[in-house]
């Protein structure tokens, strides 16, 4: 069976629903396993749609709640920025929790530029502006994997989000990140968020995600819920998708430690 372990909680201010009804909606599909991961806190104020420190012992209790209310696991974590210079801040984030398991990800290219916040596309217009930002997210994604602080990394090709891609061929972007991945024994994830983005493709492409199954790059399945009905959402998309490229296993998680399990055949089961 799959498992969705990239789910958001009210608590980043844009997403609905308690835990308890995303794991049981988890439940209800048939997934093995859940886990909650909300936007993680940061020291400072960085922007309007993460969690406060403050808001961390609720997160907690929710999760525990939610642990209460169903028979399946349900995993605690946190989705983590990736911001250069701050990363003595995920390792204090890392002890503050018996995590299950941390997502990298990257928002931000710079202070108060995200590649996916509608509000910023008027940077990144021009084919130098669109060239320019995607060789920094790069930068930013292959760095973020080489600090071995994340257990897995989510939504690889984000900075397509709003369809400003670079001409020509993109695997000199993918190709650095993935061959980090490979060295450092890094897990990517197949994120099904795109699609209800408008997006026509996974995160990642077929491209990239071809140059990670011949990398040997794990992967995971999630699908990055921000209310409690897209748990699990185009899992069986997504499913065809990664076995089409020839994946057959899959990564869980428990206490930081990760165990490969088979992927189904088909979805639902």
């Amino acid at each position: 069976m799959l498992t969705d372990y990239h789910n958001h909680t009210p608590l980043c201010h844009h997403a609905e629903g308690d835990p308890i009804e995303y794991a049981r909606h988890a439940e209800s599909i048939g997934l093995a396993e859940i886990g909650i991961s909300d936007h993680n806190p940061t020291q400072g104020h960085l922007d309007d749609w993460r969690m406060s420190l403050g808001d961390l012992p609720r997160y907690l209790d929710m999760v525990e709640e939610a642990r209460q209310g169903v028979t399946i696991p349900v995993r605690l974590s946190l989705e983590c920025d990736y911001l250069e210079g701050r990363e003595a801040w995920t390792d204090e984030t890392a002890a503050l929790a018996p995590w299950d398991y941390l997502i990298g990800s990257v928002h931000y290219i710079q202070d108060d530029l995200a590649v996916d916040d509608p509000k910023y596309m008027n940077h990144f217009k021009t084919p130098s502006e669109i060239e320019m930002m995607w060789r920094q997210y790069w930068r930013l994604y292959e760095k973020m994997v080489r600090t071995k602080q994340y257990d897995f990394h989510a939504h690889p090709d984000l900075a397509k989000r709003f369809g400003a891609l670079p001409t020509g061929d993109l695997r000199p972007y993918y190709e650095p990140v993935i061959q980090a991945l490979a060295d450092t024994g890094g897990v990517m994830e197949v994120s099904t968020a795109s699609l209800r983005k408008g997006l026509s493709e996974f995160y990642p492409s077929r491209t990239m995600l071809e140059m990670a199954f011949s990398a040997g790059v794990p992967i995971v399945i999630n699908s990055d819920a921000h209310k409690p009905t897209d748990v699990g959402a185009d899992f069986a998309r997504a499913l065809a998708f990664v076995r089409s490229v020839g994946y057959r296993e899959t990564v869980r998680f428990h206490n930081r430690q990760r165990t490969i399990v088979p992927l189904p055949e088909t979805w639902p089961l």
